[in-house]
């Protein structure tokens, strides 16, 4: 017993203390969390974006030529990006797209960012495509444009439905930015594998699953606490199109 804990804990000092290697990890965590955030960011963006293209196009009875050829080019996005594993697309923008830009954290973060937006875009237009049709009507029939109905009627309650989808594609995001260090970023998993050849011992290995699992776990709590948060908001103030009312924002009938 007493030799487990003598060598769990000279294996700690070795990979974590000596040299102040916690240095190390915690500048390694810092870039992790920095190209999931940004990625994050690139990827809400463009998924929205992408989204709300295809449901006007397929809502559309008479879609204009733009927006047809927006569609067709979503589609062909979405296609691409999901038919291509992220090693080789992070490889294509880091060596061939951005090859003359030095900052890597902005090479990762536009790369995994464009990736998951493909994702999420089929997030929100499964989560619009759930809404009844008539929460839409009730919108404009009290006086809201397209736009307005779509922002304050229809997206927040497919978000609401989403949440539990979008928490699974933020959780895969952040376990596909282990890859980073393939652009040349000292991510977390690249700071394991560095203290992992100058120790000579595998444990740095056992780090970086126990970072990972702990960001994982502490995500999976804030989407649990979002998910009862919005809940309960959703109870006290009623569906989006009589809140409006309340409010003064739609006029009546």
């Amino acid at each position: 017993m007493f030799d487990l804990i003598d060598t769990i804990t000279s294996a700690f000092y070795r990979n974590m203390i000596h040299d102040e290697r916690w240095r190390l990890w915690l500048s390694g965590l810092e870039l992790t969390l920095t190209v999931t955030f940004f990625a994050l960011l690139i990827g809400l963006l463009l998924g929205l974006t992408i989204a709300i293209i295809r449901v006007t196009y397929d809502s559309s009875a008479k879609p204009n030529p733009i927006l047809i050829i927006l569609d067709r080019l979503a589609k062909l996005y979405i296609s691409v990006i999901r038919g291509i594993p992220m090693v080789v697309q992070l490889l294509v923008w880091a060596l061939v797209i951005l090859a003359s830009s030095r900052n890597s954290v902005l090479i990762a973060s536009i790369a995994f960012g464009v990736n998951s937006g493909a994702y999420v875009s089929e997030v929100f237009r499964a989560g619009i495509a759930s809404i009844d049709k008539g929460q839409s009507e009730a919108g404009r029939s009290l006086g809201l444009s397209y736009a307005q109905t779509m922002i304050k009627v229809v997206l927040p309650q497919a978000i609401k439905s989403c949440l539990p989808a979008f928490g699974n594609e933020f959780i895969a995001l952040l376990k596909e930015t282990s890859i980073a260090g393939m652009a040349a970023i000292t991510d977390v998993t690249q700071i394991g594998n560095i203290i992992r050849g100058r120790t000579f011992d595998p444990t740095p290995l056992f780090f970086v699953a126990a970072i990972y699992l702990i960001l994982v776990l502490f995500l999976e709590f804030l989407i649990r606490k979002m998910e009862k948060s919005l809940s309960k908001s959703d109870r006290s103030t009623g569906r989006p199109v009589a809140k409006l009312k309340r409010k003064g924002i739609a006029r009546d009938d």
